[in-house]
């Protein structure tokens, strides 16, 4: 039975896999907006929702529990592996969202790619 096995696995083994979502986070992060193939993006999403939903939860008890936003902030630096990313996250990004509930990226279909015509998509941070 497959019961709860839905994940795109996007042709690739799970080391590469995993690779790939942190690069593209980092990237993300980063510079605030990639363009890459629409499967790809739409994966990429789920992954870093979570990674800035636990950024906002490290940024509101930042000042009642200390313990728990070092904690949270040890989870997102195993994700990325780089502290000045996980700082950015939780110090920039993450009070920019502290009020909304999910949907902290979109995804926008750009066109089809001229070499091998794979839909490109642009995948952002939501700002308003």
């Amino acid at each position: 039975m497959r019961h709860r096995m839905k994940r795109n696995k996007l042709n690739r083994y799970g080391t590469h896999r995993v690779s790939l979502m942190r690069n593209l986070a980092k990237e993300v992060i980063d510079h605030g907006t990639i363009m890459t193939t629409t499967v790809k993006a739409k994966v990429g999403k789920e992954y870093i929702e979570k990674l800035i939903t636990k950024a906002i939860r490290a940024y509101k008890v930042k000042n009642e529990n200390k313990a728990e936003s070092v904690a949270l902030r040890r989870q997102i630096f195993t994700e990325l592996g780089d502290r000045k990313l996980v700082n950015k996250l939780v110090d920039e990004i993450a009070p920019k969202f502290a009020t909304r509930n999910g949907g902290y990226t979109r995804v926008i279909k750009v066109g089809a790619r001229r070499g091998d015509g794979a839909e490109l998509s642009v995948l952002q941070l939501v700002e308003e």
